[in-house]
């Protein structure tokens, strides 16, 4: 994969993407994990005037008891939540490869009103994005990649 100018990344960017991959690994890059098991799933998504839409989960979350969420209990609701991460907001390209995630709604409360700043690198069909800065994750700081590809 390659980086590129800024506009060459937004234009490739812009449209539906799924997950193929998401990986996480110590500063060294050994011990690598998944974060949200081998097989996460995912789908994220850009529009060509400036929105963003990431959700993400483990493939074997447990079902609810019943299909009414409201009579979901609270261990059900915290499983549920526990293996999925979701937000949006507007997204800038910089020329520096870096997409600005600019978080409007979350699943994690903590992100909004905040940026996600996310390293691209392009090619062949796929979009690689790794936090631009080490990541809090099981309570260590560690790096990630997420490779996306085009449905």
């Amino acid at each position: 994969m390659t980086t590129s100018t800024d506009t060459d990344l937004r234009n490739y960017i812009v449209g539906a993407w799924v997950l193929e991959s998401y990986e996480s690994f110590d500063i060294d890059g050994s011990n690598v994990q998944y974060p949200l098991g081998p097989d996460a799933r995912g789908i994220i998504m850009y529009t060509a005037n400036g929105y963003m839409s990431a959700q993400l989960m483990r493939s074997d979350r447990p079902l609810l008891h019943i299909g009414d969420l409201a009579a979901a209990d609270n261990e059900e609701l915290a499983a549920a939540a526990t293996g999925y991460l979701a937000y949006s907001g507007p997204y800038t390209v910089s020329d520096t490869n870096i997409i600005g995630h600019h978080v409007q709604v979350s699943l994690l409360p903590n992100w909004i009103g905040g940026t996600q700043a996310r390293v691209a690198k392009i090619g062949n069909d796929r979009l690689q994005l790794s936090p631009a800065e080490p990541v809090l994750i099981d309570g260590k700081l560690r790096n990630a990649r997420l490779v996306w590809r085009r449905p």
